[in-house]
């Protein structure tokens, strides 16, 4: 038994409901439930209810005990004093506002068959707490409940770049230029590829894009890779281009430790990485605004289209030579980037410029792009759960993550379903 449970039970009306009434034994009639509320504050808000014969609109408070009032110092707290009703599970004393007026008590009845299902989802020991359930719940409300967890999703992505913006007084560029370096990390190495591009000036990107040569200079001097001897011509001459560049615009490169090569596969060593980047921010001047301006998702893509320098055909590290392979920005790195990066990215910069077309452009994006292959996908799919695109292994993710992790099935759809409706 917890509050959130018994918020549940009242949020979707789920007690016993004829002829109740009040501790204080006046006939209490529900006209509106009120609307739930996720931050400080009383439960529910805007309730209207009937107590004896007069009418009631204010805020609803839940709690096991009504002496919970007094544990949580509701009587001394004004914001709680347009309580109109204390729904409790015991009501164990009597409770008053801050003014020392007395707020009625509703002590709340329901078919015990809810607790038990609840209990046995918090119980389940599967990888999903619904699993076994999850195949008979209507379809439609389940894709109902995943666009809303998309937009979720989405939407605290937004919250981290407004965030950055705030750190770049509202400089759009410099924030889509950090996150397209976080993104080359593919999470392994996403942070040293962000303190690379905060090291990393977008004047001396812009300066000197027109030579591959430079721009891999400058990349990788300043993610600490030419820093020691050098262990062949090529180095060499990055060497001698960055310490020019170093003392141009008084750089200070990042520590080299930071670079994750265990577990990765050699065409995701951030060598290749950064190599592949300093191709793309050779290749695609304006970036940021032929992303904004696109039109079809496959104008996307071109950009992403690219190879490495030819002194990566046959090396994943410095000086370490292999058998010749071409390392090309694959089709599906270009999708996670368009994921990742360009879709949260477009959806808050929608919001920030109060364009919804860049938030639709975001969502339609996802409908076209294949869904990502991982644990977590992978997870949906083994009990039964098609994942159609883009749109979906990203609301499913989140379902998992957010959710199903925390057990917050009184949050899910799923969960709601089961519990009120087995």
């Amino acid at each position: 038994m917890n509050e959130a449970f018994l918020q549940f039970i009242w949020r979707f009306g789920l007690f016993t409901r004829e002829r109740i009434t009040t501790t204080d034994k006046e006939n209490l009639c529900i006209f509106d439930l009120g609307i739930i509320n996720n931050n400080s504050g009383p439960d529910f808000f805007n309730a209207k209810i009937k107590i004896g014969e007069i009418i009631w609109v204010g805020n609803v408070e839940i709690h096991i005990n009504a002496s919970d009032w007094k544990r949580h110092k509701h009587n001394d707290d004004k914001a709680y004093d347009n309580v109109i009703l204390h729904v409790v599970k015991n009501a164990d004393c009597d409770i008053f506002r801050s003014d020392g007026s007395k707020i009625p008590v509703f002590e709340i009845q329901y078919d015990y068959k809810l607790e038990k299902r609840y209990q046995k989802l918090l119980d389940a020991q599967t990888w999903i707490a619904c699993q076994n359930y999850v195949k008979n719940i209507d379809t439609f409300k389940i894709k109902y409940f995943l666009n809303r967890l998309l937009v979720e999703r989405l939407e605290q992505r937004s919250a981290h770049i407004s965030k950055i913006l705030e750190e770049t007084k509202n400089d759009f560029k410099e924030v889509f230029y950090r996150l397209l370096f976080r993104s080359f990390g593919f999470g392994t190495n996403a942070l040293p590829f962000e303190l690379l591009a905060q090291s990393t000036p977008i004047a001396a990107i812009n300066k000197h894009r027109n030579s591959v040569l430079q721009l891999e200079a400058l990349l990788f001097g300043q993610a600490g890779f030419l820093n020691d001897a050098p262990v062949d011509d090529y180095q060499s001459k990055l060497q001698k281009e960055y310490k020019f560049l170093q003392t141009k615009f008084d750089l200070k490169p990042i520590e080299k430790h930071l670079w994750k090569f265990m577990r990765l596969r050699p065409v995701n060593f951030p060598t290749i990485r950064i190599a592949q980047l300093a191709k793309l921010l050779m290749q695609t001047e304006g970036l940021l605004s032929k992303i904004i301006a696109f039109e079809k998702p496959d104008e996307l893509k071109i950009f992403f289209e690219l190879n490495a320098s030819e002194y990566w055909d046959t090396h994943y590290n410095f000086g370490k030579q292999t058998a010749k392979r071409k390392k090309s920005f694959g089709k599906k790195s270009a999708e996670k980037i368009i994921i990742n990066l360009i879709v949260p990215y477009l959806f808050a910069y929608g919001k920030a410029k109060g364009e919804e077309k860049f938030s639709e452009k975001s969502l339609d994006l996802l409908e076209i792009i294949s869904p990502e292959k991982n644990n977590i996908i992978e997870g949906w799919e083994n009990i039964g759960v098609k994942v159609e695109n883009a749109f979906y292994s990203q609301a499913l993710i989140q379902l998992k993550t957010m959710y199903c992790n925390n057990k917050q099935c009184l949050r899910c759809t799923i969960g709601e379903n089961i519990i009120s409706k087995e």
